[in-house]
């Protein structure tokens, strides 16, 4: 339990349904919806739709969509991967004849097709008790009729300033008179709640068939893009087979690739090879010793991590005690190890995590993203959609298992996760930040679990992430002079955070007395709410 006289949060605690996202405004929507009758599925749509117009910078319908459900908490999980893929014209031999040697964030080579809509109508339709339409109301609401601008949501569109200004239509739309919003400004978004009106009421089809497809795939092929409406009316997610690994006695639950849970389950088996410091998680041996497995996790993430359907990942390498020793012993617990020469690919940024549990125990750990913040910032002009930066997740190389190609999804950062123990869901839970999710689930877990910190603490506490591409150390202010110096010391690059690193939320199941117990980042602007 956290020291009540200092400032802080304790975790939320109640018996009937829970929620916990990165915005109030959502939460309260995902239990509204518990309340009239929707089940976690229903309550998670809901709380993501309204996210992608309250947390505009951070998620979108123009972006991608994974998810873990637990139906009535058992540990037959649901996956779902709603990543979108290339289009059909979209090859190396292409887009280097059109002088693309990069794909650059502000590129529409970057877009890849958004597949959050697709997945959203297939688990609503699935999972959820609600229609689309019910579901998508509150969100609908809030763009017409305005919401308040908060303060994380006024930082991310005052970072994001010059970015948006390159785009006029995205500019337009969220700096009003060339302006970033005030914390507490009432800001409307017309164009978006009419997209969403369509959806409601006509499905995923008035995405990917309808005007929407044309106005996104009209603005694109202005700009150059090689989309078409036969890459929209084609695109589809699928249900994919979990993956897992044991920690600590729980089995952990991911989607597999293209998506990097696998690297999250090799960093807790990395982990799991390693001393537990007994002076808790934030020492100079712990924070050396976490960074160097973040870059040995990592790289091998990126040389081997791709869509399966294009060549086979070797999960099993990956997930083996052997090759977690392997990497665990070339570590050094008093140098910094070279960074490898790896395809490069954008550093961490943000995506909204959102995690629901109803009064069945149906879980549900659900991630929606643009990747950047605003994505790519090319906002379809009469739809008001932002498109994701997705591509950019791809490799240039040829012969890499991740390069381009038609149809195919790149190595995406967003995982969901669902913990287990003795065969039902114990935790629904999930971390933000685009290349950060990986490293932070492990942070997350291991401070939990090893270090007897609460949900709340160990989200709370400060976080560090490594380039693994760099070698540059991101550290949050609130970690003290003497540890980095002492990470100085051991050859470590080392630079204040321009922003706070990450987010997340979590919910645990206490079975034995049906407890619900949530967390929510306090970098982030969001709550748990039970009742």
């Amino acid at each position: 339990m956290r020291d009540l006289s200092l400032p802080g949060r304790s975790p939320v605690h109640s018996t009937n349904g829970m929620a916990a996202t990165s915005h109030a405004l959502a939460t309260q929507t995902a239990i509204a919806v518990l309340s009239r009758g929707g089940n976690a599925m229903d309550a998670a749509i809901a709380a993501c739709a309204v996210q992608c117009v309250v947390e505009p910078g951070s998620t979108g319908i123009g972006g991608d969509c994974f998810c873990l459900y637990a139906p009535e908490g058992s540990t037959d999980i649901v996956a779902y991967n709603g990543s979108g893929r290339a289009p059909a014209g979209a090859d190396l031999e292409t887009l280097n004849g059109k002088g693309v040697f990069e794909i650059e964030r502000h590129s529409p080579h970057a877009v890849t097709v958004p597949g959050a809509i697709d997945a959203w109508a297939r688990l609503s339709a699935d999972h959820g008790r609600m229609t689309l339409g019910e579901v998508l109301a509150p969100a609908i609401d809030l763009a017409e009729n305005g919401f308040p601008i908060s303060s994380r949501v006024h930082t991310d569109f005052a970072v994001n300033a010059d970015f948006l200004r390159r785009n006029p239509v995205a500019a337009g739309i969220y700096l009003p008179n060339d302006e970033v919003p005030a914390v507490g400004a009432l800001h409307r978004l017309p164009a978006l709640g009419a997209s969403l009106r369509q959806i409601a009421e006509g499905g995923r089809d008035a995405f990917y068939s309808g005007a929407i497809a044309h106005d996104i795939v009209d603005h694109l092929q202005a700009l150059g893009g090689l989309h078409t409406l036969d890459d929209f009316a084609s695109a589809t997610g699928e249900y994919v087979t979990p993956i897992s690994s044991s920690f600590r006695g729980r089995t952990i639950y991911e989607c597999p690739p293209n998506g990097q849970g696998v690297i999250a389950l090799l960093l807790l088996n990395m982990m799991q090879q390693m001393d537990i410091d007994p002076d808790g998680p934030m020492t100079a041996d712990r924070i050396h010793m976490e960074i160097e497995a973040c870059r040995l996790a990592y790289g091998a993430r990126n040389q081997l991590v791709a869509d399966p359907a294009f060549g086979a990942v070797p999960i099993d390498v990956l997930l083996s005690d052997g090759y977690a020793k392997q990497l665990c012993s070339a570590i050094d617990p008093e140098r910094v190890q070279v960074p490898g020469d790896d395809i490069v690919l954008p550093q961490h940024h943000d995506t909204v995590y959102i995690t629901v549990v109803d009064k069945d125990r149906n879980a549900c750990s659900f991630i929606n993203t643009l990747f950047n913040f605003f994505g790519s910032g090319i906002t379809a002009p009469q739809s008001g959609v932002v498109l994701q930066n997705r591509g950019q997740g791809f490799s240039m190389q040829a012969g890499h298992p991740n390069c381009i190609a038609p149809g195919k999804r790149p190595l995406h950062t967003i995982i969901p996760a669902i913990e287990a123990q003795n065969g039902k869901a114990t935790m629904s839970f999930g971390v933000m930040g685009g290349q950060y999710q990986a490293l932070g689930q492990m942070q997350f877990l291991t401070r939990h679990v090893d270090f007897g910190c609460d949900l709340q603490k160990a989200m709370d506490l400060p976080r560090f992430m490594a380039d693994p591409f760099s070698g540059k150390v991101e550290l949050e202010r609130a970690i003290g002079a003497d540890i980095r110096q002492e990470l100085v010391r051991r050859g470590h690059d080392i630079e204040d955070a321009k922003i706070p690193i990450g987010g997340s939320q979590a919910i645990a199941i206490d079975w034995e007395n049906n407890v619900l117990t949530g967390a929510s980042d306090p970098r982030k602007d969001g709550c748990a709410i039970g009742y």
